[in-house]
């Protein structure tokens, strides 16, 4: 899962599959979210395979990347669903997912939001207080439903990620404390209108040390002998998602090893397992398809600046996160500068990227690597710019899988005052 399988070239141009990207910008425009239907695949029963026949889910994480397209795609592969909201229920049901394979998670479930979980007959909420416990029993004893629920467990168990998606820390706001979950599950056997089938984690994204993994799951299993030994019967373990994926120099061990790691202590335990992988799966089967509007030369930088920005890919801005930046057509004209490759939006913090050697003229067009998971899922209308089209690279097709926005739809919602 490192590299870039599906983005090659070929005659010095960057192809999508056999797919031409100067192909996609002629025809659809930038920027331009471009997918491989090959490299989800392949990502996906990459995962599966690792099982090596053990009981288990793979649920993948909706807010990575949530179009549909990419949701039906994966479901029909057999895929499960982790959610984070009402919303996002609505997509996994629209594109054909299995409700029976959706866990719920999240920190502020909504009382509708349970409601149509609840609705739905989704596999089971991954609670992450007491409150909300306590609120998901209520609305289930409205509805005359039985919840079934898994208590998200914070492990305190540093991921060594960006501190902004680290999420397995005692001061965290994710999940219950570990030294409190057995009180909580003994105290859920008293609420009429919840069913505790599993056991839930969480610690973090971008995750490319297998370490943190291996800690967080033993000390889970741990947990798990030890409510069994006070008589509840947990049906599956969750061990959550967060494998990291190459962005430049990182070395993320394969699906394979990171599996073996969680479940290296498992031993002769029946309970199904649970990961909830997203950016693994979608991460590096994307680029962002941009065009150089212009070339800005300073005495003290050059800049490219292109038609893509924050707004479309959030996480260089949000995260300083580098995602590397190639050229769809490879210039061997010994033109190559130095680059700040920035957006039109108006804040300094508008770039894609830092200090890149590139040889570049007016119009030429970039790929920004990497930019499958949470590039299009975070994407907005500052500015009110329209957000990006998508379309998939399936061999030598393209399918436009979501049309480009248009300012007209922008302000559809919005009235003047009388």
């Amino acid at each position: 899962m490192s590299g870039f399988p599906s983005f090659n070239y070929r005659n010095a141009r960057l192809c999508g599959e056999s797919v031409p990207l100067e192909r996609i910008a002629q025809e659809f425009g930038t920027p331009c979210y471009v997918y491989s239907r090959a490299a989800l695949v392949a990502a996906y029963e990459e995962f599966d395979a690792a099982f090596a026949g053990r009981d288990h889910l793979v649920c993948y994480a909706v807010k990575a990347n949530s179009n549909l397209a990419i949701l039906n795609l994966f479901a029909r592969l057999g895929s499960g669903f982790d959610i984070v909201s009402g919303g996002e229920l609505q997509r996994v049901l629209k594109a054909g997912g299995d409700p029976q394979k959706t866990v719920f998670s999240g920190v502020g479930k909504q009382p509708d939001e349970m409601r149509a979980a609840l609705a739905a007959d989704i596999f089971c909420f991954n609670v992450e207080s007491e409150a909300e416990l306590r609120v998901l029993n209520q609305v289930a004893g409205e509805m005359n439903k039985i919840a079934p629920v898994s208590l998200r467990v914070n492990p305190d168990v540093d991921a060594k990620t960006h501190p902004y998606i680290s999420t397995g820390l005692k001061e965290n706001k994710f999940g219950i404390p570990f030294d409190e979950a057995e009180s909580l599950y003994a105290a859920s056997k008293g609420l009429h209108n919840i069913r505790v089938t599993g056991l839930d984690c969480h610690i973090g994204s971008q995750l490319t040390d297998l370490g943190p993994f291996a800690e967080a799951s033993e000390k889970m299993l741990g947990l798990l002998d030890r409510l069994e030994n006070q008589g509840l019967q947990i049906d599956h373990v969750d061990l959550g998602g967060g494998l990291g994926i190459r962005y430049t120099g990182e070395n993320p061990p394969r699906a394979r090893e990171y599996v073996e790691a969680l479940c290296a202590g498992i031993g002769p335990r029946k309970q199904r397992i649970l990961i909830e992988p997203g950016r693994a799966l979608v991460g590096n089967a994307g680029v962002l398809l941009t065009r150089v509007e212009y070339l800005k030369h300073t005495s003290h930088r050059n800049f490219a600046i292109a038609d893509a920005a924050m707004n479309d890919l959030m996480r260089p801005a949000l995260y300083d996160a580098y995602h590397e930046i190639l050229p769809v057509h490879v210039r061997d004209d010994g033109s190559v500068k130095t680059y700040q490759v920035v957006g039109p939006v108006c804040e300094t913090g508008d770039f894609l990227g830092h200090d890149r050697n590139l040889a570049l003229s007016q119009g030429d067009l970039l790929a920004i690597m990497s930019a499958g998971a949470y590039g299009m899922s975070m994407s907005s209308n500052y500015n009110t710019r329209p957000r990006a089209a998508e379309v998939m690279v399936d061999g030598d097709q393209v399918h436009l899988i979501r049309e480009r926005e248009s300012v007209a739809q922008l302000m559809a919602g919005e009235t003047i005052l009388p």
